[in-house]
Protein backbone atom coordinates (compact mmCIF):
# COMPACT_ATOMS: atom_id res chain seq x y z
CA UNK A 1 0.00 0.00 0.00
CA UNK A 2 0.69 3.32 -0.96
CA UNK A 3 0.24 6.07 1.69
CA UNK A 4 0.40 9.83 0.88
CA UNK A 5 0.08 12.20 3.75
CA UNK A 6 -0.54 15.42 3.75
CA UNK A 7 2.03 16.98 1.26
CA UNK A 8 3.04 20.12 0.48
CA UNK A 9 5.65 20.95 -2.22
CA UNK A 10 6.97 24.31 -3.91
CA UNK A 11 9.47 25.21 -6.58
CA UNK A 12 11.84 27.55 -4.79
CA UNK A 13 11.47 30.34 -7.40
CA UNK A 14 7.75 30.40 -7.08
CA UNK A 15 5.64 31.78 -4.34
CA UNK A 16 2.38 29.32 -4.98
CA UNK A 17 2.52 25.99 -4.10
CA UNK A 18 2.76 23.13 -6.71
CA UNK A 19 1.06 20.50 -4.39
CA UNK A 20 -0.97 21.23 -1.18
CA UNK A 21 -2.67 19.07 0.84
CA UNK A 22 -2.13 15.73 -1.09
CA UNK A 23 -3.25 12.84 1.04
CA UNK A 24 -4.62 9.40 -0.71
CA UNK A 25 -4.01 5.74 -0.26
CA UNK A 26 -3.28 3.01 -2.84
CA UNK A 27 -4.07 -0.27 -2.53
CA UNK A 28 -2.22 -3.39 -3.81
CA UNK A 29 -3.56 -5.02 -6.47
CA UNK A 30 -5.41 -2.14 -7.90
CA UNK A 31 -5.16 0.59 -10.43
CA UNK A 32 -5.26 4.06 -8.94
CA UNK A 33 -5.29 6.99 -11.32
CA UNK A 34 -4.18 10.57 -10.68
CA UNK A 35 -6.86 12.33 -12.72
CA UNK A 36 -6.45 16.14 -14.07
CA UNK A 37 -5.34 18.54 -17.01
CA UNK A 38 -2.23 19.53 -18.49
CA UNK A 39 -0.45 21.59 -15.42
CA UNK A 40 -2.21 20.38 -12.59
CA UNK A 41 0.15 18.65 -10.57
CA UNK A 42 0.18 15.53 -11.40
CA UNK A 43 4.29 14.14 -13.05
CA UNK A 44 5.11 16.64 -9.88
CA UNK A 45 3.72 14.47 -7.59
CA UNK A 46 5.15 11.67 -9.07
CA UNK A 47 8.67 13.33 -8.90
CA UNK A 48 8.05 13.56 -5.26
CA UNK A 49 6.41 10.15 -4.14
CA UNK A 50 10.13 8.24 -5.71
CA UNK A 51 12.31 11.15 -4.02
CA UNK A 52 13.52 12.87 -7.39
CA UNK A 53 11.91 16.20 -5.67
CA UNK A 54 11.10 16.72 -1.92
CA UNK A 55 8.35 18.12 -0.16
CA UNK A 56 8.89 20.16 2.96
CA UNK A 57 5.70 18.98 4.40
CA UNK A 58 4.14 15.62 4.86
CA UNK A 59 5.36 12.16 3.95
CA UNK A 60 5.27 9.30 1.54
CA UNK A 61 4.91 5.74 3.31
CA UNK A 62 5.39 2.45 0.86
CA UNK A 63 4.57 -0.78 2.64
CA UNK A 64 4.89 1.00 6.04
CA UNK A 65 8.53 2.75 4.64
CA UNK A 66 8.82 6.25 4.77
CA UNK A 67 10.42 7.23 1.16
CA UNK A 68 12.60 9.71 2.00
CA UNK A 69 14.73 7.45 4.41
CA UNK A 70 15.46 5.39 1.67
CA UNK A 71 18.42 5.25 -0.01
CA UNK A 72 18.73 5.32 -4.05
CA UNK A 73 19.50 1.60 -4.18
CA UNK A 74 16.01 0.75 -2.01
CA UNK A 75 13.89 2.93 -4.07
CA UNK A 76 14.87 1.83 -7.06
CA UNK A 77 14.14 -1.92 -5.48
CA UNK A 78 10.34 -0.46 -4.69
CA UNK A 79 9.31 1.28 -7.26
CA UNK A 80 9.46 1.15 -10.96
CA UNK A 81 8.44 3.90 -13.04
CA UNK A 82 7.39 4.27 -16.98
CA UNK A 83 7.75 7.59 -18.45
CA UNK A 84 5.73 9.13 -20.90
CA UNK A 85 7.86 8.69 -23.65
CA UNK A 86 11.32 7.06 -24.13
CA UNK A 87 13.53 7.34 -26.87
CA UNK A 88 16.77 6.06 -26.77
CA UNK A 89 20.20 6.61 -29.71
CA UNK A 90 21.47 3.52 -29.84
CA UNK A 91 19.68 0.27 -31.43
CA UNK A 92 19.24 -1.58 -28.06
CA UNK A 93 17.43 -5.04 -28.69
CA UNK A 94 14.13 -5.30 -27.16
CA UNK A 95 15.41 -7.52 -24.39
CA UNK A 96 17.77 -5.49 -23.40
CA UNK A 97 15.81 -3.18 -23.06
CA UNK A 98 14.10 -4.82 -20.70
CA UNK A 99 17.07 -6.19 -18.58
CA UNK A 100 18.04 -3.08 -17.66
CA UNK A 101 14.88 -3.57 -15.33
CA UNK A 102 17.13 -5.99 -13.08
CA UNK A 103 19.57 -3.07 -12.48
CA UNK A 104 19.22 -2.41 -8.89
CA UNK A 105 19.98 -6.53 -8.42
CA UNK A 106 23.49 -6.38 -10.73
CA UNK A 107 26.62 -5.01 -8.84
CA UNK A 108 28.05 -1.72 -10.53
CA UNK A 109 30.50 -4.10 -12.61
CA UNK A 110 28.77 -7.26 -12.87
CA UNK A 111 26.91 -8.84 -15.56
CA UNK A 112 23.38 -10.63 -15.51
CA UNK A 113 23.01 -13.93 -14.17
CA UNK A 114 20.44 -16.80 -15.33
CA UNK A 115 18.09 -15.43 -12.81
CA UNK A 116 18.00 -11.58 -14.43
CA UNK A 117 17.57 -13.40 -18.01
CA UNK A 118 14.41 -15.24 -16.71
CA UNK A 119 12.47 -12.49 -14.88
CA UNK A 120 13.48 -10.65 -18.46
CA UNK A 121 11.99 -13.50 -20.46
CA UNK A 122 9.08 -14.10 -18.26
CA UNK A 123 8.26 -10.28 -18.31
CA UNK A 124 8.46 -10.66 -22.07
CA UNK A 125 5.92 -13.42 -22.18
CA UNK A 126 3.73 -11.49 -19.95
CA UNK A 127 3.12 -8.58 -22.24
CA UNK A 128 2.79 -11.07 -25.04
CA UNK A 129 5.70 -9.36 -26.70
CA UNK A 130 8.21 -12.45 -26.46
CA UNK A 131 8.50 -12.31 -30.24
CA UNK A 132 9.62 -8.62 -30.40
CA UNK A 133 12.78 -9.25 -28.32
CA UNK A 134 15.16 -9.55 -30.91
CA UNK A 135 14.20 -6.31 -32.61
CA UNK A 136 15.59 -3.11 -32.19
CA UNK A 137 13.71 -1.09 -29.64
CA UNK A 138 13.88 2.32 -31.60
CA UNK A 139 12.24 0.46 -34.56
CA UNK A 140 9.10 -1.06 -33.07
CA UNK A 141 5.70 1.04 -32.78
CA UNK A 142 4.83 3.04 -30.16
CA UNK A 143 2.20 1.15 -28.74
CA UNK A 144 4.67 -1.69 -28.73
CA UNK A 145 7.42 0.05 -27.06
CA UNK A 146 5.05 1.07 -24.34
CA UNK A 147 4.76 -2.59 -23.75
CA UNK A 148 8.34 -2.75 -23.82
CA UNK A 149 8.88 -0.26 -20.97
CA UNK A 150 6.10 -1.87 -18.95
CA UNK A 151 7.92 -5.06 -19.28
CA UNK A 152 11.24 -3.97 -18.19
CA UNK A 153 9.15 -2.62 -15.16
CA UNK A 154 7.66 -6.13 -14.43
CA UNK A 155 11.40 -7.21 -15.05
CA UNK A 156 12.21 -4.78 -12.12
CA UNK A 157 10.06 -7.03 -9.57
CA UNK A 158 9.42 -3.75 -7.54
CA UNK A 159 5.70 -3.80 -5.59
CA UNK A 160 4.61 -0.21 -6.85
CA UNK A 161 4.65 0.69 -10.33
CA UNK A 162 4.34 4.38 -11.57
CA UNK A 163 3.48 5.15 -14.55
CA UNK A 164 2.82 9.09 -15.98
CA UNK A 165 0.53 9.47 -18.78
CA UNK A 166 1.69 5.85 -20.38
CA UNK A 167 -0.78 6.28 -23.13
CA UNK A 168 -0.47 9.97 -24.04
CA UNK A 169 0.78 9.23 -27.65
CA UNK A 170 -0.36 6.33 -28.55
CA UNK A 171 -3.59 5.30 -31.27
CA UNK A 172 -7.41 4.52 -29.52
CA UNK A 173 -6.37 0.62 -29.96
CA UNK A 174 -2.56 0.75 -28.42
CA UNK A 175 -4.16 2.85 -25.49
CA UNK A 176 -6.79 -0.28 -24.76
CA UNK A 177 -4.68 -2.71 -25.07
CA UNK A 178 -1.75 -0.46 -22.84
CA UNK A 179 -4.29 0.03 -20.27
CA UNK A 180 -5.61 -3.22 -19.86
CA UNK A 181 -2.74 -4.92 -19.67
CA UNK A 182 -1.74 -2.80 -16.44
CA UNK A 183 -4.72 -3.42 -14.91
CA UNK A 184 -4.20 -7.58 -15.64
CA UNK A 185 -0.75 -7.28 -14.29
CA UNK A 186 -1.63 -5.40 -11.11
CA UNK A 187 -4.48 -7.81 -10.32
CA UNK A 188 -2.07 -10.71 -10.91
CA UNK A 189 0.76 -9.69 -9.48
CA UNK A 190 -0.36 -7.65 -6.33
CA UNK A 191 1.26 -4.33 -7.79
CA UNK A 192 0.11 -1.39 -6.95
CA UNK A 193 -0.18 0.53 -10.06
CA UNK A 194 -0.32 4.45 -9.95
CA UNK A 195 -1.43 6.23 -13.45
CA UNK A 196 -1.88 9.72 -14.58
CA UNK A 197 -4.07 10.43 -17.24
CA UNK A 198 -6.15 13.42 -18.48
CA UNK A 199 -8.70 11.49 -20.52
CA UNK A 200 -11.85 11.61 -18.06
CA UNK A 201 -13.13 7.87 -20.39
CA UNK A 202 -10.00 6.56 -20.06
CA UNK A 203 -9.95 7.07 -16.05
CA UNK A 204 -13.58 5.94 -15.61
CA UNK A 205 -13.47 2.31 -17.56
CA UNK A 206 -9.99 1.69 -16.11
CA UNK A 207 -9.39 2.91 -12.51
CA UNK A 208 -9.94 1.04 -9.27
CA UNK A 209 -9.79 4.57 -7.34
CA UNK A 210 -9.52 8.03 -8.91
CA UNK A 211 -7.68 10.72 -7.73
CA UNK A 212 -8.82 14.16 -9.22
CA UNK A 213 -6.49 16.53 -8.89
CA UNK A 214 -6.67 20.70 -10.15
CA UNK A 215 -3.95 23.01 -9.51
CA UNK A 216 -1.92 20.75 -6.95
CA UNK A 217 -4.92 20.33 -5.10
CA UNK A 218 -7.29 17.05 -4.95
CA UNK A 219 -10.99 18.21 -5.85
CA UNK A 220 -12.22 14.55 -5.39
CA UNK A 221 -11.34 10.93 -5.19
CA UNK A 222 -13.20 7.68 -4.92
CA UNK A 223 -14.32 5.02 -7.19
CA UNK A 224 -15.31 6.77 -10.34
CA UNK A 225 -18.32 5.82 -11.19
CA UNK A 226 -19.22 7.55 -8.06
CA UNK A 227 -17.57 10.72 -8.19
CA UNK A 228 -17.62 11.41 -11.95
CA UNK A 229 -20.13 13.86 -12.56
CA UNK A 230 -20.91 16.62 -14.75
CA UNK A 231 -20.19 19.11 -12.21
CA UNK A 232 -16.36 18.00 -11.72
CA UNK A 233 -15.49 17.39 -14.94
CA UNK A 234 -17.06 21.25 -15.43
CA UNK A 235 -15.03 22.57 -12.61
CA UNK A 236 -11.68 20.50 -13.53
CA UNK A 237 -11.89 21.30 -16.84
CA UNK A 238 -14.17 24.07 -17.80
CA UNK A 239 -16.17 22.19 -20.28
CA UNK A 240 -19.91 21.27 -20.25
CA UNK A 241 -20.59 17.42 -20.62
CA UNK A 242 -23.58 14.75 -20.45
CA UNK A 243 -22.68 11.87 -18.49
CA UNK A 244 -24.21 8.77 -20.25
CA UNK A 245 -24.39 5.76 -17.59
CA UNK A 246 -24.03 2.28 -18.98
CA UNK A 247 -22.71 -0.93 -17.41
CA UNK A 248 -21.03 0.39 -13.84
CA UNK A 249 -20.02 2.66 -16.27
CA UNK A 250 -19.75 7.10 -16.47
CA UNK A 251 -19.30 7.81 -20.13
CA UNK A 252 -18.61 11.54 -20.63
CA UNK A 253 -19.50 13.20 -23.79
CA UNK A 254 -18.87 17.24 -24.15
CA UNK A 255 -21.73 19.74 -24.82
CA UNK A 256 -20.56 21.19 -28.47
CA UNK A 257 -22.87 24.09 -28.35
CA UNK A 258 -20.70 25.68 -31.12
CA UNK A 259 -22.05 22.50 -33.67
CA UNK A 260 -25.61 24.31 -33.52
CA UNK A 261 -24.41 27.47 -35.49
CA UNK A 262 -27.30 27.10 -37.74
Amino acid sequence: MLEIKELYFKHKDLKEDTLKDIKFLAESGKVTVILGPNGSGKSTLFKCIIGIWKPYKGSIHANGKEINKLSYLERAKIFSVIPQEHEITFPYSVFDMVITGRAPYIGLFSSPKKRDYEKAEIALKALEIYHLKDKPYNKISGGERQLVLIARALAQSAPFMLLDEPVSHLDFRNQIKVLLKIKELAYKNKITALVTLHDPNLASFFADKLVVIKNGKIVAKGKPQEILNEKLIEEVYGVKINLIQNNGFNLICPVLDFLNYK
